[in-house]
This record gives C-alpha cells, sequence and structure tokens, in this order.
C-alpha cells in the first residue's frame, strides 16, 4: 500500500520512524539515531557510555550481553554475541555492547518483519535493488512523499481551486467563508477539507492533484442550520448566512477535532 501510494504521489499519513527507515535500508545503527524512535533506550545507553570507568568495572550494573525480550506476555533471555550470558560488561567492551544492543533491538529482531515490507516495496517500485532506494533518500524525503501534516493547508490555492453555484466570489458569505478558513489552525482547516471532500491528505501536487475540482453550493436551508456537504462531489453547501459572527460559528462547529464527515453531511 505504501508503494502504491508514492507511486500515485497520494499522501497516507505515516511517517516512518526512523528506526524503520534504516532498518530497511540496512543502514547500520548508532546511539544517536535511536533517540526519537526510543528515548528510554536511548539515554539507558548513553549513561552507560558516560558512566564512570571504575564504577561500571566494578560490576555494579550487573550487566553482559543479552537482552531481555517480551513476547505475549512471557520474557526470554537473548543472547547479543555467541557466548552473551558470560560476558561481562566493563569499560573496554561498553561501546560493542550498545552497539549490539542498538542493532538486535532495531534490526536483528524485526528483520523478518522488514524482510517482507521491503520485498513487497520493491515488487511495486522498482526491479532495483530496494536498499539503493533508501539509501539515496533522507528520511524527511520519505515523510514529505507519504506524509505533509506539518504544512499549513495554502488557502489561496484552495480557492483557486473552488467554483461556486448561487454564490459568487464576491459575495458577502464567500469573502466571510475564506477569511474565517484563513484564520484558522492548520488542524482546523484539515478538518474542513476532510468535511468537505473526505480527503485527509493534500497530493504532493496539493488542490490540482485533486480528481475534480471543489464547489461551494449555497443552500436552501435556514440561515440556523450548519452547513453540509456531498463529499462524493466535492460539494460544500451552506444558506445565506447574514454576519461573518453567526458564519464563523457554524464552520467552527465543523472544524472541530474528530467531527470528520460524519456530522452535518448527506
Amino acid at each position: 500500500m505504501i508503494g502504491l501510494a508514492l507511486m500515485h504521489k497520494v499522501q497516507v499519513g505515516i511517517v516512518f520512524g526512523s528506526g524503520i527507515f534504516l532498518a530497511i535500508g540496512w543502514i547500520f545503527y548508532f546511539s544517536e539515531d535511536i533517540r526519537d524512535a526510543d528515548p528510554y533506550m536511548y539515554n539507558s545507553c548513553k549513561q552507560i557510555l558516560e558512566m564512570d570507568t571504575e564504577f561500571i568495572d566494578s560490576d555494579a550494573l550487573g550487566l553482559t550481553f543479552v537482552r531481555e525480550v517480551e513476547e505475549l506476555g512471557l520474557r526470554r533471555v537473548v543472547e547479543l554475541c555467541d557466548g552473551g550470558k558470560g560476558m561481562v560488561v566493563n569499560s573496554k567492551n561498553r561501546n560493542d555492547y550498545v552497539d549490539l544492543l542498538i542493532k538486535d533491538r532495531f534490526v536483528t529482531s524485526i528483520s523478518q518483519q522488514v524482510s517482507h515490507f521491503a520485498q513487497g516495496f520493491g515488487d511495486i517500485l522498482s526491479d532495483l535493488r530496494l536498499q539503493f532506494f533508501f539509501q539515496s533518500l533522507e528520511l524527511e524525503d520519505i515523510d514529505q512523499m507519504l506524509h505533509r501534516s506539518e504544512n499549513d493547508i495554502s488557502v489561496e490555492d484552495w480557492k483557486a481551486h473552488t467554483e461556486y453555484n448561487g454564490y459568487k466570489s464576491n459575495y458577502p458569505q464567500i469573502v466571510w467563508f475564506w477569511k474565517i478558513v484563513s484564520e484558522m489552525s492548520p488542524q482546523q482547516k484539515k478538518n474542513i477539507l476532510f468535511f468537505w471532500t473526505s480527503v485527509k491528505y493534500l497530493p504532493v501536487e496539493g488542490f490540482r492533484g485533486l480528481a475534480s475540482r471543489l464547489y461551494i453550493y449555497k443552500s436552501t436551508e435556514h440561515v440556523s442550520r450548519l452547513p453540509s456537504s456531498h463529499t462524493c462531489f466535492y460539494r460544500l453547501c451552506f444558506p445565506p448566512y447574514p454576519s461573518m459572527t453567526i458564519m464563523q460559528q457554524c464552520l467552527s462547529i465543523i472544524a472541530q477535532e474528530l467531527v470528520g464527515c460524519s456530522f452535518g453531511t448527506q
């Protein structure tokens, strides 16, 4: 599915963590790479590497080259190398211990799942070696292609791809509408767009990448009614509200978190 999304330039709202990205590309891990993926392990590894030499050599931590793993409620011990249970972590081998610990946690333990993902991804996108594809990109490049949620929606682009029925672009209700939307938070704009079109994430090209232009229809409902939408036709409908304040109150309701297209839509 992710391969198809990239092929068709569809943003699906998925963000790759650095862990899965590095594992797919077979890029070796360093302690800094896991800062976001597992802050607890990152802090633990950092403490071990910076710990006083005498303290760690005293075996006060009781560490050996093993890692405890929990699977389906059961815990088991995994050796990080041959004879790991009998190897005590000290100041001379602690760098090796941290490297092996990170590799087992983020590469070895998920190698089967990553292999299946990589195979499916490669079958969709390319016959070339998949590692080259991932090694030639930065994590931010992949995230940009799959998920652009941090970017605010361009209201000017939105307006340029919207047509009107019963209204004209210079009608007070239309002027108010775009002014209200332009002052909304990025998340509220996304909620309005989702209510209107059932589209959560715009294509990479923006509104011109959608299957159709958007439409605002003048409805015959009483001005006390909330806007409604026909998401299949990218159609938003609202009555001629008598003031910007009333319109703002109505739009703020449908822009609330988790409203989606189930509230006030047809």
